[in-house]
């Protein structure tokens, strides 16, 4: 797996374009997401239809097309810096398909932020447009308004990315060891329904693999890494990192299911990384090298996720 062009940093005055390509957003939450941003010294773009409602199916912010224009138009305008997605739910699997991704490339790199849902756009930033992006809070997200905690990570990874170069989880190791490897993952589901589609990755080969979900049963998330293992997409993967299984079965009976369907495939594995649907979130980097440490619980990029 090859490393991925580093967008830039960001800078006090840059302009960040706030999008909505999944689920509809709470206005209150969208409002305080803005403030912070500004509080950054940063000047957020609201796309035209953030805050729009499907007429028919209350789980999408607006229509597919408005979606896909509202992220084309953001990822086009020369002004703007940075794409951040107000939150996640479900959506981009309906819009990714209606953007055109030549233009997007013509208009050059840009750091774009979000998780969840959103992991099929980063996967199709990943392979259509070589870019490194971000997995983390977003703008609208209750994650990002109430955590002190990951908003500081993120914006340090966003305006200072230098002084974020080694990500300490606090957690341990499911399969200890010491590994290096391209970042890539998300939303453990998003990833199994991404398989055989135009924008996915032929494989996680050289990989180190972030995983996380939200609200699914024990048996569903054997299904979605067995799946990835029957595949062959796991195949050849350096390590693994494991994030928040919020609302999901306690983990002491999650646990042994990951250990049986990971435990295979030989290779480190850090568990309670701090990624992903949980407080105090931190910001991964996909498409960098870096070192897992699985059993200090860190991972060391070798460059600042940002130029």
């Amino acid at each position: 797996m090859r490393e991925l062009l580093r967008p830039a940093r960001l800078a006090p005055g840059a302009r960040v374009a706030v999008v909505a390509p999944s689920g509809p957003v709470p206005g209150e939450r969208l409002s305080a997401g803005l403030d912070v941003l500004r509080e950054w010294g940063l000047e957020p773009v609201v796309a035209p239809h953030v805050l729009d409602r499907h007429g028919e199916f209350a789980y999408l912010a607006g229509t597919d097309a408005d979606r896909a224009a509202d992220f084309q138009r953001a990822w086009c305008d020369p002004t703007v810096d940075a794409v951040l997605c107000a939150r996640g739910g479900y959506g981009v699997q309906r819009m990714v398909d209606l953007l055109d991704w030549e233009a997007m490339r013509a208009a050059g790199p840009k750091v774009f932020v979000g998780f969840s849902d959103i992991t099929a756009l980063h996967e199709a930033i990943a392979t259509r447009l070589g870019l490194v992006t971000l997995h983390g809070p977003m703008a609208a997200g209750i994650d990002f308004i109430g955590s002190e905690r990951a908003r500081e990570h993120l914006r340090l990874t966003l305006l200072a990315p230098d002084k974020v170069q080694v990500v300490a989880s606090g957690g341990g190791a499911l399969f200890p060891g010491r590994v290096r490897g391209v970042t890539l993952g998300g939303c453990l589901s998003l990833l199994a329904a991404d398989l055989g589609t135009p924008y996915a990755r032929s494989s996680a080969h050289g990989g180190l693999l972030c995983l996380e979900d939200v609200g699914e049963e024990t048996y569903r998330l054997d299904r979605y890494l067995t799946q990835l293992l029957r595949s062959g997409w796991l195949e050849g993967v350096h390590g693994i990192l494991l994030g928040s299984w919020s609302t999901c079965d306690p983990y002491d009976r999650l646990r042994p299911m990951l250990i049986d369907r990971l435990g295979p495939l030989g290779v480190p594995v850090a568990e309670e990384f701090g990624f992903g649907h949980c407080a105090d979130a931190l910001t991964i980097p996909f498409g960098v090298t870096a070192e897992l440490d699985a059993g200090e619980g860190t991972l060391t990029l070798e460059e600042p996720a940002l130029s």
